[in-house]
């Protein structure tokens, strides 16, 4: 099944009749829930909030933000953002209580510096990594530079991001949190269900310093993997068939000399074998 992102611009994929059909199905507004309340999870917002809601279609998400209950740290205020006016159509006409703004969030976030608290984005940020024209200005790496800048310049000190989507790919994925730490942010991908179809992944954005880590610690079926302890770790090592001398070494220099047509000695369990230093 090909991927909306793959048929056509989001403004154009979400017309009237996807909108309406998108707002309406029980399925969707349930995963729509979920990812919602995992996000603002990981936000982990100690009370009220003023939260950029990017991409935020017919108002789903915003929805749950304005019910979140006191002892959850709500309820928050939010604006929203979407290039669909078919997606803001259907959130007036169900008269959500957030404000929204018809853009195009991989032209930037147009908001005064440090005016938000806190940032979400469900199912929408991969849209960046499609070309909108042929133009150098809308190449994916210039929209997501855009976005990612201006999205680190809206938030207050100290704010998060978190923002739910789908890489097509491991490059996608790679393209997008690269982009959000170009631009500042502390960043780590959480994913949920990893391994099957129904995984979700959570790019968690850190403003201000400190360990990004450290947002997930303490959540449910959570382990963390750290992937710069691993490149650490692996720094200085040489590969076994590298080492002079090993075993290994002399297995890939004697496959070398007889790919030349050369006689070698036959290998045995002796070959490379360390030898004491006889007196």
């Amino acid at each position: 099944m090909s991927r909306p992102e793959d048929t056509l611009p989001p403004d154009l994929f979400y017309n009237d009749a996807e909108s309406r059909k998108y707002t309406t199905s029980s399925r969707i507004r349930s995963i729509q829930a979920s990812m919602t309340n995992r996000a603002l999870e990981l936000l982990d917002l100690k009370g009220p909030s003023f939260i950029l809601d990017l991409g935020c279609g017919s108002g789903l998400s915003g929805e749950i933000l304005t019910n979140t209950e006191e002892i959850d740290g709500g309820p928050h205020t939010w604006i929203g953002m979407d290039i669909s006016s078919s997606m803001l159509a259907e959130a007036l006409q169900r008269d959500v209580e957030g404000d929204m703004l018809l853009a195009d969030i991989g032209q930037g976030v147009p908001f005064r510096p440090g005016a938000f608290d806190a940032a979400i984005s469900i199912s929408a940020i991969q849209w960046l990594c499609n070309a909108e024209s042929t133009s150098d200005e809308d190449a994916p790496d210039r929209r997501l530079k855009r976005f990612f800048d201006t999205l680190y310049a809206s938030l207050k000190r100290g704010g998060r991001a978190v923002c739910q989507f789908y890489p097509k790919n491991d490059a996608q994925r790679s393209m997008i949190s690269s982009a959000a730490i170009k631009a500042g942010f502390g960043a780590g991908i959480l994913e949920d269900d990893p391994g099957t179809k129904n995984v979700k992944l959570y790019l968690v954005l850190t403003i201000g310093g400190g360990d990004v880590t450290g947002t997930v610690d303490g959540l449910r079926d959570v382990d963390v993997f750290d992937a710069r302890r691993k490149d650490k770790s692996r720094k200085g090592m040489v590969p076994a068939d590298r080492l002079k001398g090993s075993k290994a070494w002399i297995l890939r220099k004697k496959a070398q000399a007889e790919g030349k047509g050369k006689v070698v000695k036959n290998s045995s369990r002796y070959t490379g074998r360390k030898r004491k230093v006889a007196f």
